[in-house]
């Protein structure tokens, strides 16, 4: 039994299948008692480097100041800094959808695509996990944060990350359950793109590099193909409304 003046930090980056509940949702329905004593920790942060005490930071989610303080009085150190704030919707949601872009950066360069490529598949990648955790009642600076394009930087450019080297087995045509296999550990953004993809449709909003990503891993849809459909797709403006009525929740 936990004490009443407990708190919980989720470090885990991912959503729910099914309920598409985020880590904290998740962990208040298991303990009902923390509801309000529960902060989500995400960024950038590679266990590899920060166990080297390579200088790193990360963000806390807390809707309580004094709490969020108090959660990085704990973490931080001379090689950790933690920032906090106020947004755990859109904390949450930028560490774990970013995994999604992740693996498609993999397939990117495991098709031989460059420099070029990869900067579009991020920019237009964080343009719809924005649009997602806005519609889920996220704030829209939080994505240009640490847990959003930064900890997307790191994910889709390290050579520790698990989403993008499966990718890149995926692009050799390797399926999901030889790769699992391989690794051993849980390749997060395969779950994450199904979970992504149900709640984008049940909130109307477009995500069309995680629909694409969706028909590789479980339709059968071939990788190369998938990047040529997404690329002759209608024209569209880049800059999109940053808010929107409650009765739209879609850009065309």
């Amino acid at each position: 039994m936990l004490p009443p003046d407990c708190v919980v930090v989720s470090a885990a980056k991912g959503l729910e299948v099914g309920s598409c509940l985020r880590m904290t949702e998740v962990v208040a329905q298991e303990i009902p008692s923390l509801a309000g004593r529960i902060a989500a920790l995400s960024g950038p942060n590679h266990a590899e480097e920060v166990g080297r005490k390579n200088p790193s930071a990360s963000v806390v989610g807390c809707a309580d100041p004094a709490l969020a303080e108090f959660i990085q009085d704990i973490f931080m150190t001379s090689y950790f800094r933690v920032y906090a704030n106020h947004d755990v919707i859109g904390v949450e949601l930028g560490g774990a959808l970013k995994n999604v872009i992740a693996l498609a950066a993999g397939i990117g360069d495991g098709l031989g695509f460059g420099d070029n490529s990869k900067a579009a598949l991020m920019t237009r990648g964080l343009a719809e996990i924005t649009r997602l955790g806005m519609a889920s009642g996220a704030d829209a600076a939080t994505f240009s944060g640490l847990s959003g394009l930064g900890d997307m930087i790191a994910t889709c450019t390290s050579r520790h990350s698990r989403n993008r080297r499966a990718g890149l087995e995926i692009a050799k045509g390797r399926s999901i359950a030889e790769i699992q296999a391989d690794s051993g550990m849980v390749i997060e953004g395969v779950r994450a793109t199904a979970a992504a993809r149900q709640l984008a449709q049940s909130l109307g909003v477009e995500m069309p590099i995680t629909e694409a990503l969706h028909q590789v891993l479980y339709q059968g849809a071939s990788p190369r193909l998938a990047v040529t459909d997404l690329m002759t797709r209608g024209k569209k403006h880049e800059t999109e409304k940053m808010a929107f009525p409650s009765s739209v929740k879609h850009w065309g």
